[in-house]
């Protein structure tokens, strides 16, 4: 089977090649909100506007009266940027929202498809030679490159490198089944009772974070010692999400590495979640969408199932030796304990256990209405009731 797979690195790029790198990623920039209002403009005088292709062409027949400093770029820049345009309508058209204008505040990055090499310290790019690596032989030295994105965070330029590779197709057969309960206290409990530490990169670098804010706010704006703070801060988001998804990819891969035959995850409504405005910033930084993106690719790579549990699967409640279900469980409650079979355990490893025996013929039934299964259009009291319910029991972990 063929997959793309990405390989990204900071990269160390002389100074006149940093000049040349945000030279690239403005071009982009640039075209892409040339695109956006040239085909707002058309659509509104002709009712239809250009593709990628046709509007690439008016830009190279306007690029030498206009836009004669765009020649000292790659003309990937404006070339692959057009292409992203194309996307984000057919995403507008599949019911997303409409384009909107880039910003130099926003996200920097700049996409090549051709010109690429690669060697053990450094990469070639086109109309800007060879840049160093901080990592050495970490991208592959062979293999078919699709493209190569360079991008800017917290002051720092990255590369990444797309590969078209084949790899064989597993399969586990012989797999067990397993449940992964995420939570904030945990960031995982699986049912082989495996338990993952949630490393809380934000709550543990929220008071510096905090004490930059409030020095760049007390800060002159446009002066060089603001800058310098909004660099700092930058850096430190930087170091919250390196934090946060290397503690994910160990998760993710160590499940990955037992073989499974499956991995049963929750449907969480985390944009519900985030309503409560007490543990909106914990839930946030659990990344529970996250976890389940990086298990449903790496199913792929490692030949399991990912089987995402109906959202009114009370997981939590139920027990997972006689299958009571403890409606009074309260929040504080961390240790299950049965009134029916007296078992006394864990309340993430109970829950990730009856994820792991989850099947679509137990989740009936489990319907806040009892309407044989089925959800109701309309919010009722009780359903409402019962999101609150299955909210609280995440919210607690």
């Amino acid at each position: 089977m063929k997959i793309n797979k990405g390989y990204k690195t900071e990269m160390a790029p002389k100074k006149a090649q940093r000049v040349l790198l945000a030279k690239s990623v403005g071009t982009a920039r640039f075209a892409y909100n040339w695109g956006l209002a040239r085909r707002i403009e058309e659509y509104k005088y002709l009712g239809k506007s250009a593709n990628a292709i046709q509007q690439h062409k008016q830009l190279n027949s306007m690029k030498e009266d206009f836009f004669p400093w765009m020649y000292e770029v790659s003309k990937c820049a404006p070339q692959e940027t057009l292409r992203d345009l194309d996307k984000a309508y057919d995403n507008f058209y599949n019911g997303g929202g409409f384009p909107k204008f880039k910003s130099k505040h926003d996200k920097q990055s700049c996409r090549f498809s051709m010109g690429i090499q690669v060697k053990n310290k450094s990469i070639r790019l086109p109309n800007i030679g060879w840049v160093k690596l901080k990592e050495k032989g970490y991208i592959p030295i062979e293999g078919h490159v699709l493209s190569a994105t360079i991008s800017k965070k917290a002051g720092k330029w990255f590369v990444s490198v797309a590969f078209e590779e084949e790899i064989e197709v597993q399969s586990n057969p012989e797999g067990v089944s397993l449940g992964l309960d995420a939570g904030i206290k945990s960031l995982g409990v699986v049912s082989n009772n495996v338990t993952f530490k949630n490393p809380k990169a934000l709550k543990n670098n929220i008071d510096k974070l905090a004490r930059l804010q409030r020095k760049q706010a007390r800060q002159e704006k446009g002066s060089k010692n603001r800058d310098k703070t909004k660099l700092k801060i930058q850096k430190l988001h930087y170091k919250i999400s390196c934090v946060r998804n290397d503690a994910i990819h160990k998760m993710t891969t160590a499940v990955a590495k037992t073989k499974p035959q499956r991995v049963v995850v929750e449907d969480l409504a985390v944009k519900n979640m985030m309503k409560n405005h007490k543990l909106a910033r914990s839930i946030a930084d659990a990344a529970f969408g996250e976890i389940r993106r990086q298990l449903e690719y790496k199913g792929k790579w490692y030949g399991f199932e990912v089987v995402v549990a109906d959202r009114w699967f009370p997981s939590s409640k139920m027990c997972s030796r006689c299958g009571h279900i403890k409606a009074g469980l309260k929040l504080s409650d961390r240790i299950y304990i049965c009134s029916e079979c007296g078992l006394v355990i864990d309340r993430d490893l109970n829950a990730a256990i009856n994820l792991s025996r989850y099947t679509t013929e137990s989740s009936s039934g489990s319907n806040a209405c009892g309407d044989e299964g089925s959800k109701p259009r309309r919010k009722t009291r009780e359903r409402k009731k019962q999101e609150h319910m299955e909210y609280e029991k995440i919210c607690c972990k």
